[in-house]
């Protein structure tokens, strides 16, 4: 009788083990499809510290990844996170005591926005594998120094964590996309332009491959416009510390400085793979950086006849500098007038999406994305809507 016993029990606790194996593996169209929000822990890129992909404090690389489902499974979005940049030893140094400059101190990341699962929020892009690169170099994923000065132990290996990345997500299934989306926000939307094409030769079976810029598309303004700093010292400091040049596409520094290269205006004409732009010419950091503090002037709707006339220049600068409208199937476009900045994580749902000529944000990239209609969206208002 005990063994008896004991040979249900062991019956039961094998299909025990299959139930949960198969709750595991359950098809994924069971997935819960209205979840907005959620967090993800952090997946440590190993084995790459020996190749030099090494965030600032020379910690290995990291992203945030969760797996797609059902007709999502062998679509992939591939997002280089943002936050500005670091220009000198100094600010480097402190970026490298942050989650910003070492792997070791980064937490779990909440998914929301264009990370959402919620189908009817987020429709066409629900349920592909999402990935966040966290952003951990100071450099925009430029930087490729060899030596490492013993006296301050930083390391500019920005271009190599962008290598390893890739290689690690096409070990994990990138390889068999089916679709594809590099997208950058911020300080990350330079260099999903600048990898595009490399990123598309990486999926050579894969059947469609785009990128997107959200927020990035800094301009170089007409040298009277410019009030505040300007992007070019900015550039060009961040080019000599990281070792960013060599990065940076041959068709731009053979005619042109090499902080130059880095303003999206001066490379998009020579990217072959399509590319959507996600702008405002009011962004806050393009707005502070060229004319500076019109905060609370945006803010108030209370503008004197001066900014009005600045305000109204900064936006025919960008709109000039755009990549070209005639073929918006390679080029596409959605242009708000809002004084905001970056659209994906918190202005991609229904409750405050952009809309442009009665078109949302969403549904503009998604039916471009998909080639069900290619918009290229310019909002009219020529002041920012606060």
């Amino acid at each position: 009788m005990m063994v008896a016993t004991r040979s249900f029990k062991l019956v039961l606790l094998l299909l025990c083990s299959l139930t949960i194996l198969l709750a595991e593996n359950t098809p994924n169209q069971q997935k819960d499809t209205s979840i907005d929000e959620y967090f993800i822990e952090k997946t440590i890129v190993k084995n790459v510290v020996s190749k030099g992909a090494v965030c600032l404090d020379g910690t290995p690389p990291a992203y945030y990844m969760d797996r797609g489902f059902g007709e999502g499974a062998q679509s992939w979005m591939i997002h280089l996170s943002g936050g500005g940049w670091c220009r000198d030893v100094s600010d480097c140094q402190n970026r490298s005591r942050t989650s910003f400059g070492s792997s070791k101190l980064m937490g779990t990341f909440k998914f929301r926005g264009h990370f959402s699962k919620n189908k009817s929020a987020n429709p066409d892009l629900f349920n592909w594998n999402k990935v966040m690169v966290a952003y951990c170099d100071g450099g925009a994923f430029t930087g490729d120094v060899e030596r490492v000065d013993p006296a301050t132990d930083l390391h500019f290996r920005g271009a190599r964590i962008f290598s390893a990345v890739m290689e690690d997500l096409l070990s994990k299934g990138l390889k068999d996309a089916k679709n594809a989306l590099l997208i950058g926000s911020s300080a990350g939307a330079y260099p999903a332009m600048l990898y595009c094409d490399r990123f598309s030769k990486l999926l050579i079976n894969t059947p469609r491959i785009k990128c997107l810029t959200d927020s990035g598309y800094f301009v170089d303004v007409n040298k009277t416009l410019q009030k505040g700093k300007s992007f070019e010292p900015i550039y060009k400091a961040l080019v000599t510390l990281h070792g960013s040049a060599k990065a940076l596409p041959k068709s731009c520094t053979s005619r042109m400085k090499p902080e130059l290269c880095f303003f999206p205006q001066n490379i998009q004409q020579d990217i072959k793979t399509p590319l959507y732009t996600i702008m405002s010419p009011f962004d806050i950091i393009q707005v502070g950086t060229t004319l500076g503090d019109y905060y609370n002037a945006i803010k108030q709707n209370n503008f004197s006849a001066n900014q009005k006339k600045n305000l109204r220049e900064l936006r025919l600068e960008l709109l000039t500098k755009l990549p070209n409208a005639s073929d918006p199937k390679l080029r596409g476009a959605f242009i708000d007038s809002q004084f905001h900045h970056t659209r994906l994580l918190n202005y991609w749902k229904p409750q405050n999406v952009s809309v442009v000529n009665n078109v949302t944000m969403i549904k503009a990239f998604g039916d471009w994305y998909f080639d069900r209609q290619y918009y290229y969206l310019i909002d009219k208002h020529d002041l920012p809507i606060p």
